[in-house]
This record gives C-alpha cells, structure tokens and sequence, in this order.
C-alpha cells in the first residue's frame, strides 16, 4: 500500500502527517522543534498509541528532515522508502507566481526561492525542506501547496492598498493572506454540512489560533481576508499586532531608536495578547488571569474578540449578508468563551448561538440556534488532508 506524506515546515519547526493511501488514514503524524537552537525535541505518534519523545540537536531542516525519515524506517512505520510515494510541501508565499498547488520541478524551486524576501521565516526553511525529501525520496510525486493560492484571485478592489499602483506593478505590493488551505478545507466542510453546493454559498471562515486570520468567500472563493501583504495585519493575534497605523509605528520607531526590522520584528513577536496582557500569548493563560482580575488580561481579551466581531460584521456587509460563519483552529476550535462572545456581539444580524450546543472543544457541529439566520459552525481545520487531495488531483491532471 502506497504512502503519502504532508509536510509543513516553520521557521524553526518541521511537522508531518504520514497517511496510508487511498484509504487516508494517518498512520503517524508529529513534529520536530527548536530547529538550530542548542537543544531541539522530536515527537512522533504512530501505531496504537505509540510514541517516540526525543530531544537533540538539530541543526538545520534538513538534518531534522533525514532524522524524520530514519525514525519512519527504525520504528517500522514503512518497511522501506519506496512506500512514500508522494510528498506535498506546505508553503506560506507563492507572491503572484503560483495561484494554485504545483508539482515541483527546478523552476517551481527557483522561484520559491526568489519569494523569500516575502516570507523570509518561512520560505527558505521550507525550500530545504523540499530539497531534503527531494534528496532521500528523489522518485516521490512531489507537490507545493501554497497558503497564499487561495486569496491570489481576490477582486482587485480587495487585494490592492490605496498607494501608488506601480508599487504593485514593480514590487507586488499587495495583499496576499495566508492560511489559504486551511480556509478552503473548512468551506468545503461547510457546505456539506449545510447540504448546499459551495458555490452559492457567502461563507465567512475564522482561522483563529496563534495567526488568527477571517476569510469572507462568496462562491467558493476568496473575496476578501483579513492578513495582508504578509501575516502580521488584520485581527489582535497570540503575539502579532494585527492592523497599526504605519504612522504610529514610524512614531514609536523613533521613539525607541530601533531599525525597521526590529520594529516589524517586536510587531510580531512582542505584541497581540502578550503585549497587551503581560501575561502570556496563550488565550488559555489570558483567560485564567482575566478571570482572577487581571485589568490588562481583560482588556486583551477584549480587544482581541473585538477584532473578529469587526471583521465579521465588515465581511457581511461586503459579501451582502452571509450563509455561515465557521470557527476553526487551536482558539476558534477550543474556546467556549471566545466563540459565544463573538456571537452575542453580532446577534442583530441573526447570528445565535446553543450555549448547551457551544460546549465542546474540537468536535465538527453545528452550534446554532434553531431560529438563527445565520448559521455558525465549528469545523476543526485539517491543512494535511487538504495537501493530501491536492496531490490526487494534480497526479491525475497529470496523467
């Protein structure tokens, strides 16, 4: 039985899912860590409850790509590397060259590669990542999926900034989004669970975790979403500002005496929950001390379900009303509070939801009321299965 692996390398962090095809259940899935830092930690999860723990040293991608893929042999999970067929590569910048998922090929590589000034954290840890499993698996059907593909049609009026247009022209200035797969997976469940085609649908999709972004998607398609030019704009995230008045940020640059990249770098890093709570950048920690008192937890939280509430109700307006809203990712899928606050603030538009029904944490259902007018539904995200069917399409395509 043949095997097909999804990959999804970060700055400092490569994670898989190893499915058995064409059945897709995943026989073994984790993470690796802390990528060239002095001590990183592996985990994998395999077979019937097993799991290997291990920290060491992993100097770049790809000595934690080679590691991986001795575990896979060593704890028996294939019996040989011509079982992994098919590899796909999640990728978060694929600029304006690639609007879709791709096979790889040298060109596709080289282009990556010249896309790193756009997501310098992420595509160049990823293109090692690629060249990796292309180096121990150089027959395997391998495929790109890009976060950014699935935002790249938008309707121009949404894409563009209100600034010259030739710094689109010349430099492509322009939103682009992320967690595009995530988003196309939870539309597509949406509109099985409301037993409509997808493409009649006005659906608004809320990938809330530690990027947080809201997709407004009218026939099955991304009309607007809320990241922009590059993950850091929209919506208060764990430690990501969101929206800023770049005026503001000229303002405190000057003030601190700090380089545009430290800036952008404390933007990131050092603001969303953890810079307005000083507690942590973890909604579950925010919560707790909001609970015990915490005036600046409080007002963290605050600001942060203010932020979706505005998207939301931006994104009905532009769509001209909506089917369904969908909660999904690590808080979207986890927490209770954040999901009913979001709603009460949004009930003059028919939005309501079960409190009994909202009581779950990472289960798909359908938390409406029975009298509300617009649905709301908790679609846990699954970005692996998704490279998983983008791999099958683009190897009949290519048949």
């Amino acid at each position: 039985m043949s095997k097909t692996i999804a990959v999804n390398a970060g700055s400092s962090t490569v994670k898989f899912k190893l499915f058995d095809m064409p059945s897709e259940e995943v026989v073994a899935e984790g993470q690796i860590e802390r990528i060239g830092l002095e001590v990183g930690h592996a985990e994998i999860k395999y077979g019937d409850g097993q799991k290997l723990k291990e920290d060491k040293p992993f100097a770049d991608h790809e000595a934690a790509v080679q590691y991986l893929l001795k575990q896979l042999l060593d704890l028996k999970i294939v019996a040989s590397y011509d079982e992994i067929t098919a590899v796909g590569h999640r990728i978060v910048a694929g600029g304006e060259y690639f609007k879709d998922s791709v096979v790889i090929d040298e060109d596709v590589m080289n282009k990556i590669d010249a896309l790193a000034e756009y997501a310098p954290l992420h595509d160049p840890a990823e293109l090692q990542g690629i060249k990796a499993f292309k180096e121990v698996l150089p027959d395997a059907f391998a495929v790109a999926v890009f976060d950014t593909a699935f935002h790249a049609n938008m309707p121009k009026m949404n894409a563009l900034y209100s600034v010259p247009y030739e710094w689109y022209e010349k430099y492509g200035a322009r939103k682009y989004g992320a967690h595009g797969t995530s988003h196309r997976y939870v539309a597509a469940r949406a509109a099985e669970m409301l037993g409509r085609p997808l493409e009649e649908l006005k659906l608004i999709t809320c990938h809330i975790g530690a990027g947080a972004s809201i997709t407004a998607i009218k026939g099955g398609k991304s009309f607007d979403t809320s990241m922009g030019f590059s993950p850091l704009a929209g919506v208060t995230m764990a430690t990501r500002s969101g929206d800023v008045d770049p005026s503001l940020v000229a303002f405190v640059q000057k003030k601190l005496g700090v380089s545009s990249d430290e800036m952008v770098d404390m933007l990131n890093h050092k603001s969303g929950l953890l810079g307005i709570s000083g507690v942590s950048s973890d909604m579950r920690d925010v919560e707790k001390a909001k609970n015990e008192g915490n005036e600046r937890a409080q007002l963290a939280w605050d600001i942060y379900v203010n932020r979706i509430v505005r998207y939301i109700g931006a994104y009905i307006a532009e769509l001209g009303g909506a089917d369904a809203i969908v909660f999904t990712a690590g808080v979207g899928e986890n927490s209770i509070t954040v999901r009913q606050a979001v709603a009460d603030k949004l009930g003059y538009f028919g939005i309501a939801i079960d409190p009994e029904k909202n009581n779950i944490r990472g289960v798909e259902r359908d938390l409406s009321t029975d009298d509300a007018k617009i649905k709301t539904l908790l679609i846990p995200t699954n970005e692996e299965l998704m490279i998983v069917h983008d791999i099958e399409r683009l190897k009949k395509a290519s048949k």
